[in-house]
């Protein structure tokens, strides 16, 4: 079966509709309380690091934690006076993500700007897992 949608045109009609920050925009709101960023790539690409103070929800599990009446469903989630800024790896599938939660009704969502590799390649702020494991002690 051919495919007639590819996925460069999903991403394409998901940046019409979200929300997109760039990684300076982005960095700016670091810290502020009603800002929650949210790493949502597979728990392997991790390794590499992630946005300093990241919520790591990962992109097969996001609709599942975020709906009240999943039985996976996160509180974390719930707090409507934050934005959540979703990242992956380029922008693609955080674009793609943002579409899928506002379409279940968030509308306090959106994502950065070619995701974690724009952010190392701006020198933003990163840690690695060792790192966050070090802050949790």
């Amino acid at each position: 079966m051919p495919i007639t949608q590819g996925f460069r045109q999903l991403v394409d009609a998901a940046m019409q509709e979200v929300t997109t920050y760039s990684v300076a925009e982005v960095q700016a709101r670091l810290g502020q309380p009603d800002v929650l960023i949210v790493d949502i790539r597979d728990v392997r690409e991790l390794a590499g690091g992630t946005v300093t103070g990241a919520l790591h929800a990962p992109r097969g599990m996001l609709e599942f934690w975020v709906d009240p009446a999943s039985p996976y469903f996160k509180k974390v989630f719930a707090d409507e006076s934050k934005e959540y800024i979703l990242f992956c790896g380029a922008g693609w599938r955080s674009a793609l993500a943002c579409k899928t939660l506002q379409d279940m009704g968030m509308n306090n969502v959106a994502h950065i700007d070619g995701g974690y590799a724009d952010w190392v390649k701006a020198g933003a702020p990163t840690e690695t897992l060792e790192q966050r494991l070090e802050k949790k002690k």
